[in-house]
């Protein structure tokens, strides 16, 4: 009996589908916090903080307005999204 990072990967995709409105909420707020404490730095954290929504957006199969991703698209190499 081996451990199966198939269903762990499942497990942890679903997760961030359900939560991913509030880790885009906290990705907001500690930036937020990040810029009230390092100033002259605010380019920098916007672009982590864009990076950052744009992996969530990729795992959840979400774009950034909110809608499903078309699955007919151009697939990367493997075949797999």
């Amino acid at each position: 009996m081996g451990i199966n990072f198939d269903e762990i990967k499942n497990k942890a995709t679903e997760a961030l589908r359900e939560n991913s409105g509030k880790l885009e909420q906290g990705l907001e707020k500690a930036a937020e916090f990040a810029k009230s404490k390092v100033s002259g730095h605010d380019s920098q954290i916007d672009g982590g903080v864009d990076k950052a929504k744009d992996l969530l957006g990729k795992v959840t199969g979400k774009n950034e307005e909110g809608g499903e991703k078309p699955e007919d698209g151009p697939k990367p190499e493997g075949g797999q999204q």
